[in-house]
């Protein structure tokens, strides 16, 4: 069998804009603080809870990070890949619990009421600055984990994009309360944020658990279209896949050959995973040679 093309250790670069993030969404954290107590502003101060959650998927982010190596060894022959997507979930499980928070701050000041808030344009200019950053964050690392194909930082910007769309929403209200003395926006926009939030968290989750159970990373009809091109196949089937396109995946088939003897054989499996690696690398490819009167039509599992 071939060598795989080898996959790029990539934790450097990732612990690096995962540091980064760290200290600006905890700078945002310590500044949407001190102004939703100093407004009393409960949408405010849930906000600077969501982003203190920011903060803490950076710290998890790290973490998982640390023990992500993509190269296997003895006891993780297929690598260490899944603790990103292990901390991509609890990334997600973050995000659900900034939502609860959200919901339950919202209905006690329902249930036991609370004084006006006051808000002043300077403390608008310094969300607008709040919201500048977050906007930066999540662009930065949403480029970074597509650049670096990281499982972590994509969920990290997604989680950030959700103080995005927090900071939004806050920010009108508020600045309906300075400008219209709406009091109740406050409170009515909590609900909608928190929606987001838990929206945020659903897609995290969807993006990561497939990788996590093992889901099919490639259409058997896709590998099969592939390898049929190949000279000297002339049967594939039973294929399967797994891992992520772009970041590794691992491909097992059977084949069938017109092949006289071993090294004709194996030079078609070698050709045959050329072909592949060249459409889904980095790839690790495992063939199963049957000898040519062998047949079967079975594409893949539950086919």
């Amino acid at each position: 069998m071939a060598n795989p093309m080898q996959v790029q250790d990539h934790r450097s670069q990732i612990r690096f804009v995962l540091l980064l993030t760290l200290g600006l969404n905890l700078f945002v954290t310590g500044l949407k603080t001190v102004v939703g107590i100093w407004t009393g502003s409960l949408s405010l101060q849930a906000d600077a809870l969501h982003s203190f959650t920011d903060a803490a998927s950076n710290v998890l982010g790290l973490v998982a990070n640390q023990w992500a190596n993509p190269h296997p060894d003895r006891d993780h022959p297929y690598g260490h890949q899944k603790f990103e997507a292990l901390g991509a979930l609890g990334i997600a499980a973050f995000l659900g619990m900034a939502c609860f928070e959200i919901l339950q701050s919202a209905i006690e000041r329902i249930w036991h009421g609370s004084d006006d808030l006051t808000i002043s344009s300077t403390e608008l200019w310094l969300l607008l600055l709040v919201l500048g950053i977050n906007i930066f964050v999540t662009l930065y690392e949403r480029h970074m984990g597509q650049k670096l194909g990281s499982p972590v930082l994509l969920a990290d910007a997604q989680h950030t994009l959700s103080d995005v769309w927090v900071t939004f929403a806050v920010l009108g209200g508020l600045i309906g309360i300075w400008w219209l003395e709406w009091q109740w926006l406050d409170l009515v926009l909590a609900f909608p944020v928190a929606l987001l939030v838990f929206w945020s968290a659903w897609r995290v989750l969807k993006t990561n658990i497939p990788w996590l159970v093992d889901q099919v990373a490639i259409a058997p009809e896709a590998i099969h279209r592939i390898v049929m091109t190949v000279p000297g196949v002339l049967n594939c089937h039973d294929i399967s896949s797994r891992g992520v396109v772009g970041r590794q995946v691992f491909i097992e088939m059977h084949l069938i050959v017109d092949a006289q003897d071993v090294t004709a054989a194996h030079a078609i499996t070698e050709a045959v995973e050329a072909a592949l690696q060249e459409r889904y690398a980095p790839a690790r490819i495992l063939t199963h040679v049957e000898p040519k009167p062998y047949e079967s039509d079975r594409l893949s599992y539950g086919n």
